[in-house]
């Protein structure tokens, strides 16, 4: 059963939420920020100002996934994965 989009800004917000807290994470959540980015993006029920952040968040992911030092990826990202954690609420 897929999840609905409610359910997929959820696990995205509990995943930027950690990486801002634990100022870590794996290549395997930022492949997992990229697929609920892309569907939360095709999905029409998804609110426009959300939909407004997800490139970004996308771009983000992607860049995490490829970064040679993830951790500073993410400590370098600190002020904005606050930002898109308070966008999707």
């Amino acid at each position: 059963m897929p999840l609905n989009h409610e359910h997929q800004i959820t696990i995205l917000k509990d995943i930027l939420s950690e990486h801002q807290a634990d100022c870590c994470g794996t290549v395997s959540e930022c492949e997992q920020i990229e697929r609920l980015v892309k569907s939360l993006m095709g999905n029409e029920q998804v609110h426009p100002q959300v939909k407004r952040v997800l490139p970004d968040i996308y771009t983000y992911g992607q860049n995490g996934k490829y970064s040679a030092d993830l951790n500073s990826h993410i400590l370098s990202h600190q002020q904005q994965l606050s930002e898109w954690v308070n966008q999707l609420t």
